[in-house]
């Protein structure tokens, strides 16, 4: 059955991504604006719910309903306090400014994985040039908290170009990588990385490619495992479209979205059977489902 998708909100003009259910309403970002928005689905009206964001992409909820970032603007991951205040948990590696972090997903010991591409168009991007940057690297990362409350960083993979989207399968021994590179003669695929007892990835099994075309922004699971994913564009391809891919990669259902490149998406509503998509030229879309989220936070009611 095909998903009947509704514009709720938008366009904003530029990018709106980082989709977080808060439990009652949907938190989204404008990236441009710097700002978190926040729809509410019982009066239909979108409020600014956090502002001077440092064009914040990615957000998720931890077990605690305590929302974290990637501020791409700002080159660092943050986890946004309920006072109001900003704590910093990563913003270089080894000494050198991360590049534009983009997307994030949370372990069961609480440790934050998140993707550091650089992309030249970000019109929010400090630098315009992949040299300009201090790292020599595009990767996937984790940050841990010590004993002592700091957080350390560490390297997670060593053969990725533009990871965007991050996702835990649902009993977290594998990590969904969207390797969304750009080039020709750069890979576009989902991958599946086997996660190591000591928080190490293994050798990662692509699990679809896409080939010359748009490949995957954004992912959310489902309570089955599956992955519920945005990708493609109407310059070719399928054109843009929700994939929901099984565990192993097999495309399970296609659902064509009315506007161009999904951003990225994730259920909401009490029941978590509802989809929630952003776009690139800032629209809020949703479409009613008969697939139940898997989120950290909150449980459905």
């Amino acid at each position: 059955m095909s998903w009947e998708f509704e514009i709720l909100d938008g366009p904003y003009g530029g990018t709106c991504e980082g989709p977080a259910w808060d439990g009652s309403a949907l938190l989204f970002t404008h990236i441009p604006a710097s700002r978190i928005m926040r729809y509410d689905p019982q009066t239909g009206s979108t409020t600014v719910y956090r502002e001077n964001t440092n064009s914040s992409n990615g957000t998720v909820f931890d077990p605690q309903g305590i929302l974290h970032a990637c501020e791409g603007g700002g080159r660092r991951i943050v986890r946004l306090e309920p006072d109001g205040g900003t704590k910093v948990l990563a913003d270089s590696f080894e000494g050198l400014k991360l590049n534009q972090p983009n997307d994030l997903a949370i372990d069961l010991e609480g440790r934050v994985w998140f993707t550091d591409p650089f992309f030249e168009d970000a019109v929010w991007s400090t630098f315009k040039e992949r040299s300009s940057g201090d790292l020599d690297h595009e990767s996937v990362f984790r940050t841990e908290e010590g004993p002592d409350g700091s957080w350390s960083v560490h390297r997670a993979t060593f053969d990725t170009t533009k990871p965007n989207g991050i996702l835990f399968s649902l009993d977290h021994q594998s990590l969904y990588v969207a390797q969304s590179a750009r080039a020709a003669d750069e890979p576009r695929e989902l991958r599946s990385y086997p996660v190591n007892g000591d928080g190490s990835l293994g050798e990662y099994t692509v699990l679809h490619d896409f080939g010359a075309y748009r490949g995957i922004d954004g992912m959310v699971l489902d309570t089955g495992g599956n992955i519920v994913a945005t990708a493609g564009f109407r310059q070719g391809g399928p054109g843009p479209m929700i994939y929901v891919f099984s565990p192993s990669g097999e495309v399970l259902e296609q659902h064509p979205t009315p506007v161009d490149r999904p951003t990225n998406c994730t259920f909401g509503d009490p029941d978590l059977k509802t989809l929630y998509v952003t776009t690139s030229e800032g629209y809020l879309l949703r479409a009613y489902t008969e697939r139940q989220g898997r989120l950290h936070y909150p449980a459905p009611a």
